[in-house]
């Protein structure tokens, strides 16, 4: 007998505001479930079920409601159904652990959002060569060696220099906050 319930992929496609949404939020989403797990491999498997279910889900959710929040509720779930078939693993945090990282995170993600938006503007506030050493060493997780090696420069001069950077941007961020903590 077939079954009555229709495929949820079959319908009628998302919106571009959800599509949009889903895409932005697809690294972010990736290390909130990182956080709550030992492996990266584990992460990547969990946000493949999780974004099935968002996905299957994406009439459910409320344009102008907080995306990451659902969606993080939605990957919490599928973190909780991964612990259980992994029980007897070694690398396991307690469930006590897992809820207090998603509650945490679902109560800082409006700051996260405000520092992102701070992030964005003091980046373009850098000098040219800051900003493309940031780029060089934050590009698809490069390492500060590699990045040194590249430009023929000493790894401790290198080092130096991004801390001198990270701290820079550190203090634009919290002044950017400061400034206009609602609109960054």
């Amino acid at each position: 007998m077939p079954s009555t319930e229709q495929d949820p992929l079959s319908l009628s496609p998302p919106s571009d505001e959800f599509v949009q949404l889903f895409t932005r939020t697809q690294r972010r989403l990736y290390l909130t479930i990182l956080s709550q797990v030992p492996r990266p491999d584990d992460a990547e498997e969990i946000l493949q079920n999780a974004n099935v279910v968002i996905w299957s889900k994406c009439r459910q959710f409320q344009s102008g409601t907080n995306f990451f929040a659902w969606a993080a509720r939605i990957a919490a779930l599928e973190v909780l159904k991964f612990r259980q078939r992994h029980a007897r693993d070694r690398l396991q945090f307690s469930d006590e652990f897992v809820r207090t990282v998603v509650d945490r995170l679902e109560e800082e993600s409006p700051q996260f959002d405000l520092r992102k938006k701070a992030l964005t503007r003091c980046l373009t506030k850098l000098r040219s060569d800051d900003r493309k050493l940031i780029q060089l060493r934050y590009a698809s997780g490069s390492r500060g060696k590699f990045v040194a090696e590249s430009l023929g420069r000493p790894a401790n001069s290198v080092y130096q220099s991004l801390g001198r950077i990270r701290r820079s941007l550190l203090e634009c961020i919290e002044r950017q906050l400061k400034s206009t903590p609602e609109t960054v």
